[in-house]
């Protein structure tokens, strides 16, 4: 239960043996590599470069087109993500069959291949669907829509808006010049269509009529005949578009039986990206190259093991204080602590070389979680939650991970707290049972105490629980100053406010007088205060300060425990309106019903809510006392998959 010890490795190896080397640390899967920078003037880098990143672009080539692969076959084939399904298990042989790798690539091109002949499909659907949109005013007009002016007459197409009145526009030709014929098209809601013939000698006339008019010419390119000819041909192309279309979504959804290979080859590129993003961060001369990284010092033997094989030059060193905020964090824990980790790391890592605070946390959390939520019901359904999660999602995510173990610790928590305070689902079983016999004598469930009833005296062990995680917080940090030399300052610090809690304990308990206990503290603090202040000014000025921070920190702090009765509280008067409003249905099945839909909104919100308070609780309260944060997370290059399971790697 600790921060794990990290060793450097500086490596000088032969370009020839990079891919043997780095193949095997990615199955040792404990080694991070790290970016190297070159001091100014150190010959070691003079003829040194970056290695090409063709590999690089080529494997995250490759990690897309699975993706999109496997993107098209979920589209088309139907296949369902399966969320309870765990993931398959595939050995190590199969995993990295190259041959197997190469095939399936090709299936994944012939895919894109498809997708990408029906995106043109169906870009060119649409361009046919618009090309018949724009006839559909003209399929009344029995005229080629490739007529052509002549010499002697001009012939029109074109479009006024639909307010206009074709009668009055053909009796205003008519005054113009009686060599012209005005035949009507068809109408939309906003324009009315015409085709128009007209003598030359007459067009200027013609044309500054139609001007007043709001004429718009149209022009047809690149069709002949009819407008209803070529909404036939129209009509024939899209219907050979849409069975080519269906041809190939067909196509496509028969390589459905391809998708495990597809997920396979996926997670393989995924590791090929990972292996080629560490090779990016290398030196190499063409010849050789220089590798620069961290591992866990217990994993020594086994990385000595791996390179033992190849001639190098290596070097092994412990970090020293000035590296330590290089240096990446890994966390080492037992079951009872390690879903911790979930908190830690949204919070922050802790520096190297500081304290894991996974332990010092692990109980207080689960305890106030528990507090919050207190009800048997709810701790029955997080702890069936997490074992079936766990036993059939077997998840490996480091977020989920962490997770489903800790709602299965809170439930474990939460049911131990309901049944000290009478909780299954609020007052379920009380109302129902009053619900099915009014003369009943259950009317509550046995418990040690009320959060309705006993509201005080659950605030006031709610502070107490406060204090105590406080205390430990202070010790760790005494504990820290201690180790690095600093006892005074630990002694005057979390020391005199240790005897400060403790004089005000003893008087409020009546073994001394306040009076008594009050004079202790002031001639303590005013002993302690102006530790490593000089002169009388400056003792002053550090005894003021410490007292108001101090004073006014503690008391924000412990009164800040108060959410615990607070969500314990409001919980469990929730649960039971909703009970209550059940009930007044008078029918039992009624009853249950709008019970269990106002219990599952209870039990969400405060699923959130208890562990938003709670990690506020750790964050704040409790790591201000000493936690040191910053820690660089741990990221050893390994073999990390999303849609299988390795055995016997």
């Amino acid at each position: 239960m600790s921060i794990v010890t990290m060793k450097r490795l500086r490596l000088i190896a032969l370009q020839s043996d990079r891919e043997a080397i780095f193949n095997g640390l990615q199955r040792l899967g404990c080694v991070q590599v790290d970016e190297s920078t070159p001091e100014p003037g150190d010959p070691l880098f003079e003829t040194l470069r970056r290695p090409d990143a063709s590999a690089l672009s080529a494997a995250r080539e490759r990690l897309e087109l699975g993706g999109q692969a496997l993107e098209l076959l979920k589209r088309y084939s139907g296949e369902k993500s399966g969320g309870l399904t765990p993931r398959p298990e595939v050995s190590a042989g199969q995993f990295f069959d190259d041959e197997a790798y190469a095939r399936t690539e090709e299936t994944a091109r012939q895919l894109r291949a498809l997708q990408q002949e029906l995106t043109a499909l169906t870009a060119e659907q649409a361009k046919l669907q618009n090309q018949r949109a724009a006839l559909q005013p003209w399929l009344e007009l029995d005229v080629p829509l490739d007529t052509a002016s002549t010499q002697a007459v001009s012939a029109l197409f074109g479009s006024i808006p639909a307010a206009g009145s074709l009668d009055e526009l053909a009796e205003a030709l008519g005054q113009a010049g009686q060599l012209c014929a005005l035949t009507p098209a068809g109408k939309d809601a906003g324009l009315q269509y015409l085709f128009l013939l007209c003598h030359k000698s007459v067009e200027g006339e013609v044309m500054e009529v139609l001007q007043r008019w709001g004429f718009t010419r149209t022009v047809f390119r690149d069709l002949t005949g009819t407008a209803g000819d070529n909404d036939l041909r129209l009509q024939k192309a899209l219907k050979e578009n849409d069975a080519k279309a269906q041809a190939l979504t067909e196509q496509i959804a028969g390589a459905g039986d391809q998708a495990q290979a597809l997920k396979l080859f996926t997670d393989r590129a995924r590791q090929e990206v990972r292996r080629e993003e560490a090779k990016s961060r290398l030196w190499d001369t063409g010849e050789s190259f220089f590798l620069s990284g961290w591992f866990p010092a217990e994993d020594e033997g086994r990385v000595k093991a791996l390179l033992d094989s190849f001639p190098y030059a290596w070097e092994v060193t412990d970090p020293t204080e000035e590296e330590y905020p290089q240096v990446p964090v890994k966390l080492k824990n037992g079951k009872l602590t390690s879903p911790m980790s979930m908190v830690t790391e949204m919070y922050s890592l802790p520096a190297y070389g500081s304290v894991d605070p996974n332990p010092l946390m692990a109980p207080f959390f689960i305890l106030f979680y528990g507090m919050m939520m207190a009800d048997m019901g709810y701790g029955i359904v997080m702890m069936l939650v997490s074992i079936l999660s766990i036993k059939l999602l077997k998840p490996k995510g480091p977020t989920v991970r962490h997770m489903m173990p800790l709602l299965g610790l809170c439930g474990v928590s939460t049911f131990i707290w309901g049944a000290l305070t009478g909780g299954f689902f609020g007052d379920l079983l009380p109302q129902m049972a009053m619900l099915i016999d009014p003369n009943t004598t259950f009317t509550q469930m046995p418990a040690l105490f009320s959060p309705l009833d006993d509201a005080v005296p659950v605030l006031i062990g709610s502070l107490i629980l406060g204090v105590c995680q406080i205390f430990v917080g202070m010790a760790v940090s005494m504990y820290r100053k201690i180790k690095q030399g600093e006892v005074m300052a630990a002694l005057c610090g979390e020391g005199a406010w240790y005897l400060v809690f403790v004089l005000a304990g003893v008087a409020a308990a009546g073994v001394i007088s306040v009076n008594t206990a009050l004079i202790a503290i002031l001639i303590l603090l005013v002993l302690t205060q102006g530790y490593g202040k000089k002169g009388l000014v400056g003792k002053l000025v550090g005894i003021g300060g410490s007292l108001y921070n101090n004073i006014t920190g503690y008391f924000s702090d412990i009164l800040s425990y108060s959410r615990l009765m607070a969500l314990m509280l409001a919980g469990a008067v929730v649960a039971q309106v909703f009970n209550q409003l059940g009930a007044m249905t008078g029918n039992v099945v009624a009853f249950f019903i709008i019970a269990m839909i106002g219990n599952a909104l209870n039990f969400a919100l405060n699923v959130l809510g208890c562990y938003v308070h709670d990690m506020r609780l750790q964050c704040l309260e409790f790591f201000g006392r000493f936690y040191e944060d910053g820690g660089r997370a741990f990221q050893p290059l390994d073999i990390s998959t999303q849609y299988v399971d390795i055995v016997n790697q």
